[in-house]
């Protein structure tokens, strides 16, 4: 059942980019984060109520809490760089550099968790990465050289580097705790600091400026991470990370397809090439 959860998780990936991008247009990246994270907060205990694992949070062993903690503010890191990545730049650059977290997940996971990388997926990984490389254009480059402050580029890297230690630490979490509960306590840590991040930044007065169809959209793209989320650690506690990490980052199709017809963002011949390798990539990875 791992694979149909990590196909759940794909689907809702793809879509939770699609609808945060339309909330972020006016709105501040921190602090529509804050908001979401709220709406996903509700939306994980909710499940844990449903499925009655919350009786089980006074079982949680230190160090488990630990990992799920840290988990947590990895989430939180990489969420903050996606975001303000995803305010500045086209959602189908910033979506595939994200994605590049399989590449750091499994060379993460045969250091610290001790699954092993044949040369099957080292190949696969090789592709995955020249397909990102291709989908970065000349310019990009060139932007990010200019600015000053830090481009969508380098948040988008931020991006893949903390989510890539957001599923290593979530996977040693998880597994002496009820999947759903490790959500949750996980979110209530993201809540914590997203709305830190918030009050220091002095842009809490923002949060009543938020148009209203933004602001449903941020709601909506909660309910969808939160849905992701549900499916991704399940299937996480149940299959290996270095192979349902790939098919959760096939989110990316799901994600081009919708910004085509949402956002008319096309692909450049380079770029749709990047894509089917990076696509090739991440399939091979799942199946080997």
């Amino acid at each position: 059942m791992w694979l149909v959860y990590a196909a759940g998780s794909t689907f809702f990936a793809g879509i939770t980019a699609i609808l945060a991008k339309c909330g972020i247009r006016k709105t501040d990246s921190t602090v529509a984060m804050a908001v979401r994270t709220v709406v996903i907060l509700i939306f994980s205990w909710i499940i844990v109520a449903i499925v009655g694992s919350g009786e089980q949070i006074s079982a949680i062993s230190g160090q488990t809490l630990l990992f799920l903690i840290l988990s947590g503010a990895a989430t939180g890191a990489s969420w903050l760089c996606y975001f303000r990545a995803l305010q500045t730049g086209d959602i189908n650059k910033v979506v595939p550099i994200d994605k590049t977290s399989t590449v750091l997940t499994i060379l993460l996971a045969l250091i610290f968790l001790g699954e092993g990388i044949s040369l099957q997926k080292g190949a696969a990984a090789a592709v995955i990465t020249i397909g990102t490389f291709l989908m970065i254009e000349k310019k990009d480059v060139r932007e990010q050289k200019k600015s000053r402050h830090g481009g969508w580029l380098v948040y988008a890297a931020g991006s893949a580097f903390f989510a890539s230690l957001t599923s290593i630490l979530g996977k040693i979490g998880i597994s002496g705790v009820e999947s759903n509960l490790g959500t949750a306590i996980r979110t209530a840590v993201v809540l914590v600091m997203a709305w830190g991040m918030v009050f220091v930044t002095g842009k809490q007065n923002q949060v009543r400026q938020i148009d209203r169809k933004e602001f449903a959209f941020i709601c909506l793209s909660g309910i969808a991470t939160g849905a992701s989320w549900l499916c991704y650690y399940r299937a996480l506690q149940q299959g290996d990370a270095s192979v349902v990490v790939p098919i959760d980052k096939l989110s990316v199709l799901v994600t081009a397809v919708f910004s085509y017809f949402v956002f008319d963002e096309k692909l450049s011949g380079k770029a749709l090439t990047g894509l089917v390798l990076l696509t090739v990539g991440t399939a091979a990875l799942a199946v080997l």
